[in-house]
């Protein structure tokens, strides 16, 4: 019996110390491409560089995604990821310099910025001191993104503000919600990945900002 308890509990020592590894690594890497992000975008906004448009946006997005998923397991998959979130960052620059040309538009992306930080690190804390556990949303939020994402598409070429408004306010509740469910994940060992673990909350991050970004643009453009 005490074999049994001694090994349960050296198994459960280990796995503790695989998840508090995982999330260092995760926050670690996930800080380091949010400023590599925020460089190519500032150099993206200096230079004044066009947007690349949404298909090659689309293409240059899930083309590095999948590279980054395919060699997760490898020193490759941190260039691949620096390369995604390096690219993100670049499409990005446009989109702020296009707010920033508008009146208030300074205050816009600092609004925009901070409500997107405040919300994420109070997730993450409440995901993190709790450890609830937030798996049961993995279905709901993929099929949510994914109709969310052929909406946005309709509403662009249809030119549909008020469908993309609506877009706008699902992905902010679905990147909440996104976020939530990925460091529940990394903390109940369901994403054992620190690469992959990043991504997701890179791309949470981005997309609720640029939600954000939309959504007070808006608003402050009817002020």
């Amino acid at each position: 019996m005490n074999n049994f308890s001694t090994i349960a509990t050296g198994s459960g020592k280990t796995r503790t110390l695989a998840t508090n590894k995982v999330i260092r690594n995760t926050y670690t890497l996930l800080s380091m491409t949010l400023l590599f992000s925020a460089l190519t975008a500032g150099i993206s906004m200096v230079l004044n560089l066009p947007h690349p448009g949404l298909l090659l946006t689309l293409v240059g997005y899930f083309g590095l995604l999948f590279a980054t998923a395919k060699f997760r397991n490898s020193s490759l998959g941190l260039v691949f990821v620096f390369a995604l979130t390096g690219f993100m960052g670049y499409t990005l620059g446009p989109i702020i310099n296009a707010y920033m040309a508008l009146a208030n538009g300074g205050q816009v992306v600092m609004t925009a910025m901070g409500a997107t930080g405040a919300i994420f690190l109070g997730l993450s804390a409440y995901a993190l001191t709790t450890r609830k556990d937030f798996s049961f949303m993995g279905g709901f939020l993929m099929v949510g993104i994914l109709v969310a994402f052929m909406a946005g598409l309709g509403a662009l070429f249809f030119e549909m503000p008020g469908l993309s408004l609506a877009v706008s306010s699902m992905f902010v509740l679905l990147m909440a919600g996104l976020i939530l469910y990925e460091t529940s994940n990394i903390i109940h060992g369901g994403e054992t990945n620190y690469i992959m673990a990043t991504v997701t909350l890179y791309v949470s991050i981005f997309n609720l900002f640029t939600s954000l970004l939309h959504l007070l643009g808006f608003m402050n453009s009817n002020d």
